[in-house]
């Protein structure tokens, strides 16, 4: 079937017939044409304008089917095209665009996904038991920022004990560097980052290593350069603006196509990229009334594509809400974690002993940070004072795998002056303490890249933008930043970094030579997730019990009780009691002040399993972290727990040379 000049556009057949594998798009059929279609309920025309050399343009003008303009033509695999409605220009890219060449602003390109050789058929997925999950900007991961230049660091990441990457959303936006949260072509793997089989040999290759892949999406809003979708339907928006930009409405009349469009997006990734599952940027601003909520509709999609792989689908939710980690039948969500703000937020205070801003109702105290590893989250229905109404809702029965737990990620990292990483902030045994705290914790632990190798280069927001819309994320990064009251003097605003300035984005790019260099930082972390790995207390992630004990303002102690195997008892998180095997409990001691001795060790968490003492199994001081040594905990005079330190204690058997039973009174007359 042969196209026709713009002046005569072709009529394209559609049926039933055709083949696939999304409702919207350009996907070709077996038989060498491409079929087109595409949501436009309130045009009355629409064509494809296949790009040529100028007057050779040709086009194929679509039917209309129930609110959508279809048909066929020929256009095969690297074709440019856009769509022209009701006869005018300008000519517009495909809202569902598997590829944009040229940015969000330039044609669409059909792309065949089937030629792609896969060769991850072993790999069964992820599930969220057992992962340690590192969030990755590809831009600024490598000094080139492209999937093929991150692809030679996986197996170093594998080796450290990272199991899952998360990478930070790779959907088209408008300018030569940013974030990814202002991605306007959801299906379109950005072209700053490589094409489209960049992103499937990258997955590919970290199947291959052992590395499960995440990919954080954003369906709250469209970034506000690029975003042609008001032209085919203004229908995709509410009325009501999220704080990034118009809100995406998923309810009400005329809603179902656009839950469609996301609906079959977050399958997509999973289906043509073989993604183990998604990263949901703030739920809290996906608003649906629908019957089934659209963000439980995602996770049946990811679930329905994984080809009986298993996935995972996280999501980020300011209030931090249980019911998005609940089971459907349940009345929850069905996702499987949530990012754990208070964590952060209690650690962050007592790193850096900052109240500020939304850090304002955490002390930082052993009380919080023992209550976070218990309990998830610490604001469960609370009064919240910084937003002045209650924050989060019940989960104390919820499992502890499903809240990530983080000392930093790109937004936290970037909420600072000068995008500071944690290490920074902090003194050198403060923060391995608390990174030992983190990566020991029966929660899911996340990494920043580079935070392995403590890396000195900053996270800052950037975003490449023309001239009036960056002057206007300036002013609105510096407004956000305004909350904090050390930030909100002119001096220090006069300091923060431009958005818009590419050497901002530069001096994000991670050091090569400090990921060689840094080697006490990387040996820290390997340790400590070889010993999450291989140590069952810690492996179990809670589910064989934790408990915990302040030892002074600054101290604490966490009890992870062994699993089950042995004749003695303990009592399980549901209150009952099971067998468990007490040579294999661990004690944690963390102290982020100074020196603390306790010569009455009153608190029985701190007794040893019968017939044994505690045994020093695990320092963040050992000289080889850069360290000052650590000597025994348990001592003839008392207890002795070394400043800024965390220590992992195992029970040793106490030989039994020489014991004799103790003597007993005899009573009276015996």
């Amino acid at each position: 079937m042969t196209r026709q000049p713009a002046s005569a556009p072709h009529v394209a057949a559609t049926g039933p017939s055709m083949l696939r594998r999304l409702p919207f798009g350009a996907e070709l059929q077996p038989d060498g044409s491409t079929h087109f279609r595409v949501w436009a309920p309130t045009r009355r025309r629409v064509e494809v304008v296949i790009e040529g050399a100028g007057s050779q343009d040709e086009t194929i003008l679509l039917s209309p089917v129930e609110g959508c303009f279809e048909g066929v033509g020929r256009a095969p695999a690297g074709t440019r095209y856009r769509y022209r409605l009701d006869g005018e220009d300008p000519l517009y890219p495909d809202p569902a665009s598997r590829y944009q060449p040229d940015g969000p602003h330039g044609p669409s390109e059909v792309i065949d996904p089937s030629t792609f050789v896969w060769t991850d058929q072993e790999w069964t997925g992820v599930s969220i038991a057992g992962q340690v999950i590192y969030e990755m900007h590809i831009g600024t991961f490598t000094r080139e920022g492209t999937f093929a230049a991150a692809v030679p660091y996986l197996k170093g990441l594998a080796q450290l004990g990272i199991t899952v990457l998360e990478i930070m959303p790779i959907a088209e936006f408008a300018g030569r560097f940013g974030w990814g949260y202002d991605g306007v072509d959801l299906y379109a793997p950005t072209r700053l980052y490589g094409r489209p089989d960049d992103v499937r040999r990258f997955v590919d290759q970290a199947h291959t290593t052992g590395l499960g892949v995440i990919l954080d999406v954003v369906y709250n809003h469209f970034g506000p350069d690029g975003c042609f979708l008001q032209a085919f339907s203004d229908r995709y928006f509410r009325k009501e603006d999220t704080e990034w930009g118009r809100g995406i409405r998923f309810d009400g009349e005329h809603s179902g196509a656009v839950r469609e469009f996301f609906i079959a997006n977050a399958g997509y990734w999973i289906d043509e990229f073989h993604m183990d599952g998604l990263r949901l940027d703030a739920t809290q601003s996906i608003h649906d009334s629908s019957p089934e909520h659209v963000v439980t509709a995602i996770g049946r999609s990811v679930r329905a594509k994984s080809n009986h792989r298993s996935t995972i689908v996280i999501a980020e939710d300011e209030p931090q809400r249980s019911e998005l980690v609940r089971s459907i039948a349940d009345g929850g969500f069905g996702l499987d974690a949530i990012w754990n703000d208070d964590f952060h937020h209690t650690a962050t205070v007592a790193l850096t002993g900052r109240r500020e801003a939304y850090y304002t109702d955490y002390q930082g105290s052993p009380q919080e940070l023992l209550s976070a590893l218990k309990w998830g989250f610490l604001y469960q229905g609370q009064l919240y004072s910084w937003q002045a109404k209650r924050r989060g809702t019940p989960s104390l029965d919820l499992p502890r795998t499903s809240a990530v737990l983080f000392l930093q990620n790109h937004d936290q990292v970037a909420n600072s002056a000068k995008g500071l990483r944690g290490h920074q902030l902090s003194s050198p045994g403060r923060w391995r303490a608390l990174t030992a705290l983190l990566l020991l914790a029966p929660g899911t632990p996340m990494l920043f890249q580079g935070q392995e190798f403590a890396a000195s280069t900053p996270f800052l927001f950037f975003a490449d933008h023309h001239p009036e819309l960056a002057r206007l994320v300036r002013d609105g990064r510096r407004e956000f930043l305004s909350q904090f009251v050390s930030l909100n003097h002119p001096e220090i605003q006069h300091e923060l970094a431009d958005p818009a300035e590419t050497t901002t984005f530069e001096r994000c790019k991670l050091d090569d030579g400090e990921r060689h260099a840094h080697v006490e930082a990387q040996q820290f972390h390997m340790d400590l997730l070889r010993l999450r790995r291989d140590t069952p207390a810690f492996r179990a992630q809670g589910t064989c019990g934790i408990d915990g004990a302040v030892l002074g303002q600054t101290a604490f102690a966490v009890r992870f009780f062994g699993p089950p195997g042995h004749e003695r008892a303990s009592r399980t998180a549901t209150g009952l009691w099971a067998p468990r095997n007490e040579a294999e409990d661990r004690l944690l001691l963390v102290n982020l002040g100074a020196q603390l001795t306790i010569s009455e060790p009153w608190e029985p968490l701190l007794a040893p399993p019968a017939g044994h003492a505690w045994a020093l199994d695990w320092s963040s001081e050992d000289p080889g972290y850069g360290g000052s040594g650590t000597p025994e905990a348990e001592t003839a005079e008392g207890w002795y727990v070394p400043g800024e330190c965390t220590v992992v204690l195992k029970p040793a058997p106490i030989p039994r040379r020489g014991f004799r039973p103790a003597r007993t009174r005899k009573g009276v007359g015996g």
